[in-house]
């Protein structure tokens, strides 16, 4: 016990182990629901949700602990919500890649990610892309999940008149994610911890109850085997061969930069670890995902990257990397629970994906909207993304506007090189798409 009290640094950040315990708890109920929405997700681009199942947990387990062991941060781990719609509808139902390929692609992204972390240059592209623009970025994407969460759950649904409109409400299946939805927002707005987690279980229970849902056949088993997708990354890394792939690649990379970055730096200033406007550690913060990156796509699962969940950890007092290595064992004793993957139907966790959309678009009051040179580019990456149902599209048109606009507005000189250089780099993203 002293050894944990001394390497995790607890007196010096005024915890105990009591309560990195309670933190760690809160946290992974607060972001447990990753282990059913993953699957969901993935499943689609014909992935087995079994095996996904595996992945999510393990991934999220070893970049979890590593990010407490090694950066002592309470920050969590897990495949990013998002990225992992990117991975199944854009490469892998838009583009028609493979899922094996699509999983080959996040494996090489992962190693170009922690070649550029040693260099120290992840920071500089990071610290080139203008604020407005990635509170943009975060915004767009919480828009498209919460729209992907609006299909699952049928209250949109596609219209030959309008392209999209609103779904039967004679569905009972539709009422399984009402009934989620609101249950959720009423425990979110009570602060109760887990809501989401909660109101997921909720709706399992109301959708059981009203018979559109199918009993389990048992709670605890043997986690599923990783067999269909373990090593399929390392295997189909020759695939990466064309232009087309390596945007794919390239848009990995950028999406998971922004992300993991934003994410990073909003916990270090919740939980007080700022310093002079520098995130102390932060290169072995940013070691730990880029590891887990990679891990996570051999084994078979999208990008992994911190979690804004943690927040809830942070809020009830985890202040060290012992509440991540806490964390980290219960997604160990989690892949028990796979036959409740049944249970949890599209309908279960859409809520899930509208309400994380909800909290990842509040980034949006920190644009700067008075100025339209800024206000542009970001509405385009806002609202590209919902509507091209592409993050990377979204992307383009927002940072091939930007500097465009910049210009106009006579403020040319603020543009960086590499701001230039992801704009010819997203002219012939486009370009290979359409072509």
């Amino acid at each position: 016990m002293n050894f944990i009290k001394s390497y995790f640094r607890l007196d010096k950040y005024k915890t105990s182990v009591k309560v990195e315990f309670l933190a760690g708890l809160t946290t992974f109920i607060s972001m447990s629901y990753i282990l059913f929405v993953n699957p969901s997700v993935l499943g689609a681009s014909g992935m087995n949700k079994g095996a996904v199942f595996t992945a999510t947990a393990l991934a999220s387990a070893l970049g979890t602990a590593i990010m407490g062991i090694v950066a002592n941060y309470p920050i969590a781990e897990a495949p990013a919500l998002g990225i992992n719609a990117f991975f199944a509808y854009t490469v892998c139902i838009g583009m028609h890649v493979s899922w094996e390929t699509a999983l080959a692609a996040v494996f090489v992204a992962s190693i170009i990610f922690i070649l550029i972390t040693m260099f120290k240059l992840r920071e500089k592209i990071i610290d080139a892309i203008p604020a407005d623009l990635k509170f943009a970025i975060s915004s767009g994407i919480g828009l498209f999940i919460a729209f992907l969460g609006l299909q699952d759950s049928g209250l949109i649904v596609a219209n030959k008149s309008t392209l999209v409109g609103l779904g039967s409400l004679h569905s009972p299946l539709v009422w399984i994610s009402i009934f989620g939805l609101l249950v959720t927002i009423i425990l979110m707005i009570l602060n109760v911890p887990g809501a989401i987690f909660i109101g997921m279980i909720l709706s399992a229970i109301f959708g059981i109850c009203t018979g559109q849902i199918a009993l389990p056949h048992k709670v605890i088993s043997m986690a599923p085997s990783l067999a269909p997708t373990f090593g399929q990354a390392v295997f189909h890394v020759k695939d990466i061969n064309t232009l087309q792939m390596w945007v794919v690649v390239l848009t990995f990379l950028l999406v998971t930069f922004f992300d993991t970055a934003g994410t990073l730096i909003g916990l270090a200033q919740q939980a007080g670890f700022m310093k002079n406007n520098k995130m102390p550690r932060v290169g072995k913060a940013l070691a730990s995902d880029s590891t887990a990156m990679m891990v996570g796509s051999v084994l078979g699962t999208s990008p992994v990257g911190a979690f804004v969940e943690s927040s809830a950890g942070i809020a009830v007092g985890g202040r060290t990397g012992l509440t991540a290595v806490f964390v980290a064992i219960f997604f160990l004793i989690s892949m028990i629970f796979s036959p409740l993957l049944s249970v949890f139907t599209t309908q279960v966790t859409a809520p899930a994906l509208i309400l994380v959309g909800v909290l990842m678009a509040q980034n949006t009051a920190h644009i700067h909207w008075n100025k339209l040179e800024i206000a542009v580019p970001s509405f385009l990456i806002l609202i590209g993304m919902p509507l091209t149902y592409s993050i990377s599209d979204g992307l383009a048109l927002g940072l091939i506007t930007y500097p465009i606009c910049m210009v106009a507005a006579k403020r040319g000189k603020e543009v960086t090189p590499m701001m230039w250089i992801l704009f010819v780099i997203f002219l012939i993203f486009l370009w290979v798409l359409n072509f």
